[in-house]
């Protein structure tokens, strides 16, 4: 038949756009939120088809709902106009969520969960005690309190979550987000210890971290120390400091218990000056 065509001068091209709005969303749903976003400048009927909201319904989390009803917000108080607005909304204004103890957001290129568990979140050895951590507020934290070391020498902070509140086969890394005062002492040599891993078995995750950003050059450039091996901070758009503790990958399918660790326990040097805002987990990038 194709070649009787083709002999009567017919062509017969089978175009994607002639197929129904709905047909083209169920396909450009199976891509990445990326990909719809340049869906968008193709035609249209695509354009159409990349913003509705059932293309952006299946790049929410499925339990999106439930983990806003544990928020301060609502739907309603989020002020989304669609389905995309809301996805966005989640990906660039983070909020807070039980007790607002926790900070939840969207990977924007993802759409993975993530978390950022607040200080408060953390179980931080003396944290209690007002000689040696101080609880303080900062107009540039998104939690009302935040973490203040005044002076230890045994240094202790551990997060915990459950696994089945993050994205299923995603490859994950947690990150300790702090500031240190001008001020700051013993955060440089011997490195802290951390470690990331669940407790129901599989692989844990450990690295030696400087906390230390070094001292500052004459071009007022930040002069990292040189030691090999060592994970050492990273400045970020919102002001913070964060440094890599380690990375896990979370398979789902059952409910474990994720243990992030960072200490420096053997050395005995005091240290004084950090300030944390918690620790963040969200997917790499690769």
């Amino acid at each position: 038949m194709e070649k009787e065509n083709e002999r009567n001068g017919l062509h017969c091209v089978a175009e994607i756009s002639v197929l129904p709005e709905g047909c083209i969303s169920d396909i450009v749903s199976l891509t990445t939120p990326k990909d719809a976003c340049t869906a968008c400048a193709v035609s249209p009927i695509f354009r159409a088809a990349a913003e509705s909201n059932a293309v952006w319904e299946r790049f929410l989390p499925s339990d999106y709902q439930a983990i806003i009803a544990r928020s301060s917000s609502s739907l309603d108080s989020l002020n989304f106009s669609s389905k995309k607005h809301l996805y966005l909304s989640l990906s660039d204004n983070p909020i807070l969520i039980d007790d607002n103890k926790k900070s939840f957001f969207l990977d924007k290129l993802s759409g993975k969960k993530c978390y950022l568990l607040a200080a408060r979140d953390l179980s931080i050895v003396w944290g209690s005690t007002p000689e040696y951590w101080s609880w303080v507020s900062l107009p540039e934290s998104r939690f009302a309190e935040v973490a203040e070391l005044l002076d230890v020498c045994w240094f202790e902070i551990c997060g915990k979550m459950s696994t089945s509140m993050l994205s299923p086969t995603t490859n994950y890394a947690a990150y300790l987000v702090f500031k240190l005062r001008s001020r700051a002492y013993g955060f440089g040599d011997p490195p802290f210890k951390a470690s990331v891993g669940t407790i129901g078995g599989g692989e844990v995750y450990k690295q030696s971290v400087c906390l230390d950003l070094g001292e500052p050059s004459l071009d007022g450039q930040i002069l990292l120390p040189e030691q090999p091996h060592i994970s050492c901070p990273k400045r970020r758009k919102d002001g913070w400091l964060e440094i890599e503790l380690g990375e896990f990958f979370n398979e789902g399918g059952q409910d474990d218990e994720l243990q992030i660790r960072l200490t420096e326990i053997e050395a005995g040097r005091w240290k004084s000056g950090l300030i944390v805002e918690g620790i963040e987990i969200r997917p790499t990038m690769g």
